[in-house]
Order: C-alpha cells, then structure tokens, then sequence
C-alpha cells in the first residue's frame, strides 16, 4: 500500500528524474506540463515525503575495476532475532555487499556482492562473510553477463 499518493503529475517529475536526475527544475517543468514554481514545490515535496530518497550517480562497475558480481544466497544457523540482527549489523559495514534482501523460502537473506574479481570474491567470502558466526551455508550464483540492471520503477499504476 503507497504511502504516498501520486497523481500524474507526480508520476511524471519522477518518471523523469529516473531518467535524468540532473535535469533542472527548468527542464523538468516543461517535460511533464507544469510551470516551474508548482513544478519545484511538488520536487520538494516528494523530497520531504521521502519519495525521493537521494540523487545518485550510476557507475559503470566495469569501467572502475568493479566488473565481478554474485548474488548470495545466506541461510543462518538460528531464526531468532538475535542472529538475524547481528547478521544485518554485519552486512552494512561490508562495502562489497551492495544489496541486502530479507527473504522468504531456503535461505534467510539474498545478497548482491561486487568484486575486482573472482579471487577477491573467494576472499570475502572465505575470510569475511562465512567466518560470522550467524551463518550456516551460503549459495553463489555468479553474474556471467547484466542484462537489465538500471530500469527506473514502473509508476503507471501508482496513484
């Protein structure tokens, strides 16, 4: 359920700042049909709302020697809040790991780990993420090519 609610206008400023977040308020204005004083009180709307959560650079990981990706697939050794709390601790000082999702079925969590490559993978996993003690087992599942990893949210059913 949104917490937010979006009319179209709304679904346009960030329909495009998906697109182009260094647009200005200018430019955003003329693309989804606003002038650019309601256009701007909207932005710093959705902002303050938290719709907006922040204005980022995407890199290309290939080009800064980042090309190696695995998801990981983490099953404890307990259910109890304790460890799942202790593991979420341990994942956010990690900077390898990039995403982090709590998940539903065989295993607990499901991580996006980048790397140099497969050697500095092998590290962390053998000297970092199987050493905490909240993990039983973990399952990798090496990226061979991206296909699709920058799609901006669908927002035509938002409302």
């Amino acid at each position: 359920m949104p917490t937010h609610k979006l009319d179209k206008f709304d679904r346009s400023i960030l329909e495009n700042l998906q697109r182009d977040g260094r647009m200005t308020n200018l430019e955003l204005a003329e693309r989804v049909g606003l002038s650019p004083s309601p256009c701007l009180r909207r932005l710093k709307q959705l902002q303050s709302a938290g719709v907006i959560k922040a204005y980022i650079a995407q890199i290309d990981r290939e080009k800064i020697g980042l090309g190696f990706t695995s998801f990981v697939a983490v099953r404890l050794k307990g259910h109890g809040g304790d460890e799942a709390t202790r593991f979420r601790n341990a994942v956010q000082g990690m900077l390898e790991v990039t995403a982090c999702y709590i998940t539903s079925g065989e295993h607990d969590f499901l991580l996006q780990v980048v790397a140099a490559d497969l050697p500095a993978y092998r590290r962390f996993v053998l000297e970092r993420l199987t050493k905490l003690p909240e993990v039983r087992d973990i399952h990798s599942s090496i990226v061979l090519e991206t296909v699709k990893d920058d799609a901006p949210l669908p927002l035509r059913h938002v409302g």
